[in-house]
């Protein structure tokens, strides 16, 4: 049975501090999985460079979170989804989750943000243990559109979606302090809000077609990846996920999907980014690369995940 397994990089500061990212890092391949789940780590894992100093995070986000995996797997009924994935992002990191499709790197996204569970190995996220600590990950993770479970509506415009998504946030998200707020006081933190996750996000809706009553059917890819980033943005997420972000992008287009996640991370908010080829402009990402599985294992458990997660675009 082919068998999808993560290849990286291993650093060598393994005693260093839980947020402080190391100084140096050397390339290794990833042994194979034990079939159990480990204690803590005791080798060397894979790291990334932290994002640069200097920067604020968005409204809402209290600190950049390190995202950390030893022999993560997830094995289905059909066979291995993903195994032995074994890396370590300081916190404001950009992991690139590098693969061809059917290889387990959705089902990977969504393992460590806490919307499916592994069933090999151990995961961190802030401090949080997966797969024991999956509604603690939720709460800290933003996640963008993937495809059948958490998608933009077509018919839906820009506003639309950020009113809708602002409204969930104060309403859900938000503390009962804010929610016995005046109106109007309400109303203009959630204009703030919105046009803080816009900026990040790199995305104008005064440049679209219509403006912001442009429907999502009508945006150029780009401008729809923008979009995902934005709503997930706003719930002030510690860590933010998004799936294919370079599916159908022009290779300038991608340059720029990839410069903006970016200064998502350096922004203060760690970025985990499915793709099918690591960003080859962006040095101090960290590429965590899957190599081929059975697709029909992937799909499979995706389609539980999207009968039991329930998530919503930029659901926490």
């Amino acid at each position: 049975m082919q068998q999808g397994r993560a290849q990286h990089s291993r650093a060598t500061a393994a005693d260093r501090p839980p947020e402080t990212p190391p100084e140096q890092a050397r390339t290794a391949q990833g042994g194979p999985a034990s079939g159990t789940t480990p204690a803590a780590p005791d080798t060397p894992s894979t790291t990334a460079p932290a994002a640069p100093a200097g920067t604020t995070a968005p409204a809402g986000t209290t600190a950049p979170a390190t995202v950390r995996a030893h022999h993560f797997g997830l094995k289905g009924p059909r066979g291995w989804v993903f195994q032995d994935v074994t890396f370590d992002a300081p916190a404001g990191s950009l992991v690139a989750l590098a693969g061809p499709s059917g290889s387990g790197r959705t089902c990977l996204l969504l393992s460590l943000t806490g919307r499916m569970r592994a069933t090999e190995g151990h995961a961190e996220v802030a401090g949080f243990r997966l797969p024991k600590q999956l509604a603690q990950v939720r709460g800290i993770t933003g996640i963008g559109p993937v495809a059948g479970i958490a998608e933009l509506d077509p018919a839906l415009t820009v506003a639309e979606h950020l009113r809708e998504r602002a409204l969930l946030v104060s309403r859900f998200g938000g503390s009962l302090r804010q929610l016995l707020r005046p109106r109007k006081e309400r109303a203009a933190h959630a204009r703030d809000r919105i046009a803080e996750a816009l900026a990040t996000a790199g995305l104008d809706p005064r440049t679209l077609p219509k403006g912001p009553r442009t429907s999502v059917r009508d945006l150029e890819r780009l401008e729809a990846l923008r979009l995902g980033i934005a709503l997930a943005l706003l719930s002030g997420p510690r860590v933010l996920a998004l799936d294919d972000v370079d599916h159908k992008l022009s290779t300038e287009d991608r340059a720029a999907a990839w410069r903006t996640l970016r200064s998502v991370a350096a922004s203060g908010v760690t970025v985990l980014a499915v793709c099918t080829e690591p960003p080859g402009d962006v040095p101090d990402a960290l590429t965590v690369r899957l190599g081929s599985t059975r697709q029909a294992a992937e799909e499979t458990i995706r389609k539980g995940a999207a009968a039991d997660a329930g998530a919503t675009v930029g659901s926490a």
